[in-house]
């Protein structure tokens, strides 16, 4: 089981991360380390996702404990957390967020807990989960009976199929205090949307009666997109002989909670041996949000050489295609707004995507196609959704347009970590 430990902080999102040079030590012994967050845009930028490498933080900061930290602004506390991310038992990496005014700036202070020192705990603003049954057995690929459980790790079933039953709401889930995600962990690979009428988690609720309840309305909201076999919202795959090839057959495939915690949260799968002709190559996908974020972060591992690798979006009707007039940044987006939720209202979805990394924008009968270059096997890219049931919900496409240019410009220009004597 990976460690996730919260630590302290209160506020969000998922756009900077950088190293830690510029960090200063501000009496290491003391077990004290100062430095500045600077914004560079004009323009406030609230919950702002900071992460910080535990390995460059011990180098500046003498005695640094990743299990026992507060981070503060002045004297106020930020809900952070630590992680293990690569699995080797030792945490790795520190999550926190943070608010900034238009070409702002903020000293940071990252202090080790006093012994006996109470160690708050932090209002959960995001979650990742996976929960499967036990204590039943499958019977012509259904499963039957049984209960469901969460679980840190799973291994797929090869008797798994679309609609077994075996894994509540059918695969992995993930959300924010915005919204949630989901997807299909079968043969299908696809990402479907969770829109949320509250910040409150809500996941753990979510599909305990077998998959009917959520696609109706309810207190905290629906299943609100109709993926079919399409790319769904994000999903990822290659786009071979002229079509979409989805990760679809693989030798296995296993999934892993990395981390779930009350600013930040991922989701790693293992595709091994997935199929694209006559070839095979192993997949890692990695799915991460942020608190007060709609933006799931998708970073992909690819090993052996492939000409692309593809995402996009399911076409519905009663939609039009939006994409920046005056890209200012290498971050770009190709968005879809209209009426195409399942509640009949307005949802906007856009893929966020590196122009230098863009081969072509094509379609087929199910999707618009974003195909990509990895570089070296390995590509990032965002997706997200905004539905107009949100609590102060995007309603038009002007205002989708708005959110789309400050959330690039935002990525275009990340939070920057200074030493106090610059």
């Amino acid at each position: 089981m990976r460690k996730t430990r919260p630590v302290r902080l209160l506020l969000l999102l998922v756009v900077a991360s950088f190293a830690c040079e510029g960090l200063q030590s501000d009496g290491g012994s003391r077990g004290i380390l100062k430095f500045r967050l600077v914004n560079d845009l004009n323009m406030e930028r609230n919950d702002e996702l900071v992460t910080l490498s535990v390995t460059d933080l011990k180098e500046q900061f003498s005695g640094f404990d990743p299990e026992a930290f507060a981070v503060l602004e002045s004297e106020t506390g930020l809900a952070c957390q630590s992680d293990d991310l690569d699995g080797d038992g030792e945490l790795d990496q520190v999550s926190f967020v943070a608010n900034f005014g238009a070409n702002g700036e903020k000293e940071i202070t990252l202090r080790n807990y006093l012994e006996g020192e109470e160690h708050p705990a932090f209002k959960k603003r995001t979650q990742a989960e996976i929960s499967h049954k036990f204590d039943g057995h499958f019977a012509e690929r259904k499963y039957i009976a049984g209960e469901f459980r969460n679980v840190g790790f799973v291994r797929v079933p090869a008797e798994h199929t679309d609609h077994s039953f075996f894994f509540r709401y059918e695969g992995p889930g993930w959300e924010s205090d915005k919204v949630g995600y989901r997807y299909y962990l079968d043969w299908r690979n696809a990402i479907d949307i969770f829109g949320k009428k509250t910040p409150e988690m809500v996941l753990q609720n979510v599909g305990l009666d077998n998959f009917d309840s959520y696609h109706e309305m309810s207190d905290w909201g629906m299943d609100i997109l109709k993926v079919g076999e399409s790319l769904g919202l994000g999903s990822i795959g290659t786009f071979h002989d002229g079509k979409v090839v989805r990760v679809s057959e693989t030798d296995s495939t296993s999934c892993e909670i990395v981390a779930n915690g009350p600013v930040y949260s991922q989701i790693r799968t293992n595709y091994n041996g997935w199929k694209i002709g006559p070839g095979k190559h192993d997949l890692v996908s990695n799915l991460a949000i942020s608190a007060g974020s709609r933006l799931t972060k998708h970073t992909v591992t690819i090993a052996g050489e492939i000409e692309n690798l593809c995402t996009g979006l399911v076409k519905h009707e009663a939609t039009e295609v939006l994409q920046a007039d005056a890209p200012n940044g290498d971050w770009q987006y190709f968005a879809l707004f209209g009426k195409q939720s399942l509640a009949e209202d307005e949802l906007g979805m856009a893929i966020i995507f590196r122009e230098s990394d863009l081969s072509e924008i094509v379609e087929d009968d199910l999707s618009h196609v974003i195909v990509l270059t990895p570089r070296k096997g390995e590509l990032t890219y965002y997706f997200l959704a905004a539905w107009a049931q949100e609590p102060g919900g995007i309603k038009s496409k002007g205002e989708f347009q708005q959110y789309l240019a400050a959330t690039t410009s935002r990525l275009n220009s990340p939070i920057t970590v200074r030493s106090n004597d610059k």
